[in-house]
């Protein structure tokens, strides 16, 4: 494959259809995104890891939220790593990239030589969907369980959802001769066909946790299996590798099942954040709320946690007082 080639894979999520046995998913391959996400913290190595599985499940569930609508993943544990959390933003019009960011939060200190998925302890998985002003926001949680975050979601889409979902992810450190050792992943997302629209079940979390295998029967059964097990024969190279393109993967692994691709979706690491929206949230303060957040240097400073970026501010010009007219 020529590095063009490559290049105009990585960083996209291409939706698909097998019509032979009414499933849905997608497929993604995230190169810069991740490089954007993670060059902004110095995470130990397994930290990112999560940070990239995180990412990469984020990149495949958001590519179905309509345009506007920011979806959010996160992770709250007792373990090492506290949070992670993620958010999708759709693109604002048809043809524009969706942009991801993402962060975690941990104890360097609780951190062991343990899997990933050893350094998040009792806790939840959590999606949640703003659909715009005026609109109630959606969440949906199931427990921290199954070994992996992807079989976390999992459990999520079969509790709340009651939709067979499936996840085969492949994320790690890339060394290609001439390029800096840097993270990639790729995966994808099987999904039995809804019965109705995604993202309308609501459910607080509680009960036993379900799996795919719970919701199918009969002819729906045999599908989702036998679908499944060509799904599992995917290796590695052929999730994360500059020698397979999407569309070559599925005709690969469904050909039999006749796959059908839609306009693929591309991807890139975006933050909201800026000094406006941070003026914004500090309005609703008091002159002497805001001497209590001012510094030695008699500024207010403020850290975004996605991107790093920080906003230094004259605290005269900031909260409500600061917006009332002279004499009011």
């Amino acid at each position: 494959m020529t590095l063009a080639s490559k290049i105009a894979w990585d960083d996209t999520v291409l939706p698909f259809q097998l019509d032979a046995s009414d499933m849905r998913g997608r497929v993604a391959r995230l190169d810069g995104v991740l490089d954007g996400i993670l060059k902004q913290h110095d995470y130990p190595q397994v930290v990112e890891a999560l940070v990239a599985e995180m990412a990469l499940l984020t990149a495949l569930i958001g590519q179905t939220v309509k345009l506007q609508w920011k979806l959010s993943l996160q992770v709250q544990s007792k373990g090492a790593v506290r949070m992670i959390a993620t958010d999708y933003y759709a693109p604002e019009r048809e043809g524009e990239p969706a942009r991801i960011r993402a962060y975690a939060s941990f104890d360097a200190d609780r951190l062991t030589d343990g899997a990933p998925f050893d350094q998040v302890g009792d806790g939840y998985f959590a999606i949640m969907i703003d659909q715009g002003e005026g609109m109630k926001p959606y969440q949906g949680i199931t427990p921290l369980a199954g070994g992996s975050l992807s079989a976390c979601a999992e459990a999520y889409f079969a509790q709340s959802e009651q939709l067979p979902t499936t996840f085969n992810l492949e994320f790690g450190l890339s060394s290609e001769p001439g390029v800096d050792a840097h993270w990639r992943a790729g995966g994808v997302m099987l999904q039995h066909m809804p019965k109705a629209s995604p993202f309308v079940a609501q459910n607080d979390g509680s009960g036993d946790v379900l799996s795919p295998a719970d919701l199918v029967s009969g002819d729906e059964e045999e599908n989702w299996n036998r679908v499944n097990i060509l799904l599992d024969t995917v290796d590695s190279l052929e999730l994360i590798g500059p020698s397979v393109t999407p569309t070559d993967l599925l005709l690969r692994l469904f050909h039999e099942e006749q796959p059908r691709v839609f306009d693929a979706q591309q991807v890139r690491f975006g933050c909201t954040c800026s000094e406006e929206r941070v003026r914004q949230s500090l309005s609703i303060y008091s002159a002497k709320d805001i001497e209590k957040m001012t510094n030695e240097h008699g500024r207010v400073t403020a850290d975004c946690q996605f991107c790093s970026a920080h906003y230094d501010l004259d605290p005269k010009t900031l909260g409500f007082d600061a917006e009332k007219p002279t004499g009011a």
